[in-house]
């Protein structure tokens, strides 16, 4: 698919038809002056996560958390005062 350029005074006119051609695949690039400033282009899919993708491939040991000092227990806590 080529990449089709418009200039600005285009895209602002046909806004509406340039976003619907974006969404099919089509890259458009909007020009000021015949020089190249943006890029229309299609958005990324969203890939829908699925929950537990590390069950049983991560082990945490029983006493992790057994013995934090104090200054990293009040930084998780958010208790700890910022140091500048």
């Amino acid at each position: 698919m080529t990449v089709k350029t418009y200039n600005l005074y285009q895209a602002k006119t046909s806004l509406s038809a340039l976003v619907d051609q974006a969404a099919k695949g089509q890259e458009i690039i909007i020009a000021k002056d015949g020089v190249p400033m943006a890029r229309l282009m299609p958005l990324a899919p969203t890939v829908k996560r699925k929950p537990g993708g590390w069950q049983g491939k991560v082990r945490m040991s029983d006493d992790f958390d057994d013995e934090l000092s104090p200054e990293l227990l009040a930084g998780f806590e958010g208790s700890a005062e910022d140091e500048q």
